[in-house]
């Protein structure tokens, strides 16, 4: 017997999707998982197959993303001996492996058109072709699909199949995002952060402060749960003491930034040097105050993209901001910016 996959938070939107999934393993029907990257959709799938009535059998997950797309069909279905260069025997796909369990089927979009049409006729009617066989094998194998990107739009595009969707459509369970998770960002991180001293082989887990703790609630977390288990695994790694003061949410964000006025390649530098090329602007007495905010914010973008060499993440050390903190500015002023007009 196998355990229930861990999943973990107290919040009210994290608890109302634990407890639809719940209600929907115990109908035997195909369930589709829409949920940004790091949500847990693998994790909300095990629970789908723990908590229904195959949980004995077996549960298969299949990233299709990770599978090359030509052998993405003989992966799912299997193929016969002789069936293309390299088959030598038999081998039995995805479908056959999971037979009376669970196929989990990560990353849906990923799928080729063709692979799709064989997905529909083997949710449809159960049964699925080996390649290079010219038989149908049944299958008793539940589907629980799952994307990273509004399947509707992938219809749209042409990506998807709209009879397929609509055959997984019986339940489409939406993940909810850690900062839709109220109150679970600190309750996570105390707990990833005392696994993680456990494993270093640490003999306590160091507390978080609170300013810690409110820069974590504060980051958007675009890489949901995968991200912070790393941004705190990291936190603990690099802590010296029994409390984390430090969080670094961009890892990337490098250290060696040119300071402010250092000369860029190609670049001849003048003398004697210009006046901080971030000074913010004087305000205008003719805007109003939100005006006036908006005005110096563009400003201030527009000399750090030009002080970083229009590299986004130095621009946002620059300014002292996390590099999602500087999308969000300038998303906020993008057609300003893009446009090189003049600031409100």
């Amino acid at each position: 017997m196998k355990a229930v996959v861990e999943a973990l938070g107290q919040s009210d939107a994290f608890l109302a999707f634990m407890e639809r999934v719940s209600a929907v393993a115990a109908v035997d029907r195909p369930v589709l998982l829409v949920g940004e990257r790091g949500t847990g959709k693998e994790l909300a799938a095990s629970r789908l197959h723990f908590h229904s009535p195959r949980w004995e059998r077996p549960f298969v997950p299949v990233s299709l993303a990770a599978l090359p797309r030509s052998l993405v069909e003989a992966e799912l279905f299997g193929h016969e001996a002789g069936a293309f260069t390299g088959a030598l025997k038999r081998r039995a796909g995805r479908f056959e492996a999971a037979s009376g369990g669970t196929l989990f089927l990560d990353e849906l979009q990923a799928a080729p058109r063709a692979v799709q049409e064989k997905l529909l006729r083997a949710v449809e009617y159960g049964t699925v072709e080996r390649v290079g066989a010219s038989e149908a094998i049944a299958v008793d194998t539940r589907v629980v699909a799952a994307t990273n990107i509004d399947p509707r739009q992938l219809v749209r595009n042409g990506r998807m199949l709209p009879d397929l969707l609509d055959r997984l459509a019986f339940a489409v369970l939406h993940v909810p995002p850690l900062r839709a998770r109220q109150g679970d960002i600190a309750y996570l991180a105390e707990r990833f952060a005392a696994r993680f001293a456990a494993e270093l082989g640490r003999p306590a887990a160091p507390a978080f402060s609170a300013a810690a703790l409110r820069t974590l609630s504060a980051h958007t977390w675009p890489g949901n749960i995968r991200e912070l288990k790393n941004t705190v695994e990291r936190a603990v790694f690099d802590a010296r003491s029994a409390r984390i003061d430090h969080i670094t949410l961009d890892p990337f964000a490098s250290p060696h930034v040119p300071p402010i006025g250092e000369v860029q390649e190609g670049v001849t530098p003048s003398w004697p040097p210009e006046a901080s090329s971030l000074s913010p602007p004087s305000p205008s007495p003719s805007l109003s105050l939100p005006d006036a905010v908006a005005a110096l914010e563009i400003s201030l973008l527009r000399k750090a993209l030009a002080a970083s060499g229009g590299n986004q993440r130095r621009a946002a050390a620059l300014l002292g901001l996390s590099y999602h903190q500087f999308r969000g500015q300038y998303r906020k002023h993008a057609a300003a910016l893009d446009a090189g007009g003049k600031a409100p």
